[in-house]
């Protein structure tokens, strides 16, 4: 009797310590996508900030200039919500107004501009990588929330399901390719 008592005991410990270490990898993963989004978020912002400068400085041409400045405000205003097609419409403008290596040019031989233009091009060339490190962090809780021990005693608790984001990055060419921007 007491042998069998001490094995259920065992089990039972086990068992908890099992579920006691997932929810921890859990609380970890959902620490993760909040340092990464909170990542994402200062390079969108900084993305936009940068855009917003560029196109007041009067090194563009005007209608450059009002492209990117109200597709880069729209990106900064924009609601939770429709924050991924606010900074996909600002990727889109980027790569209109930068879509051939001379505009690139023409802004590296103003005055300012050599700065301005390597701002840009890292600025352009860190969303990627921040939109990558968030959602693969998302992809790694919504596997491990999706098994049936963590379903069946909620080990998630109250947390919401991950959301990845989702958003048009493809920096403009004239901009990512420079080595020394």
């Amino acid at each position: 009797m007491i042998p069998t008592l001490i094995w259920i005991a065992a089990a039972l410990l086990a068992i908890g310590l099992y579920l006691s270490w997932t929810a921890g990898r859990l609380d970890r993963l959902h620490a993760r996508i909040d340092a990464a989004r909170a990542a994402l978020d200062a390079q969108l912002l900084r993305r936009a900030s940068v855009t917003q400068e560029l196109a007041t400085s009067g090194v563009l041409d005007p209608a450059a200039s009002i492209v990117l400045y109200e597709a880069a405000h729209a990106a900064r205003q924009a609601e939770e919500e429709h924050r991924e097609v606010a900074e996909s419409e600002l990727s889109q403008a980027l790569r209109a107004v930068f879509e051939d290596a001379g505009q690139v040019d023409a802004v590296r031989e103003a005055p300012g501009g050599e700065g301005a233009a390597a701002e840009l091009g890292q600025a352009v060339r860190r969303v990627p990588m921040a939109r990558r490190f968030h959602n693969d962090a998302v992809r790694a809780a919504r596997a491990l929330r999706r098994h049936r021990k963590v379903r069946w005693f909620r080990l998630a608790g109250h947390a919401p399901f991950p959301m990845a984001f989702e958003m048009d990055d493809v920096a403009p060419a004239a901009l990512a390719d420079r080595p020394g921007t």
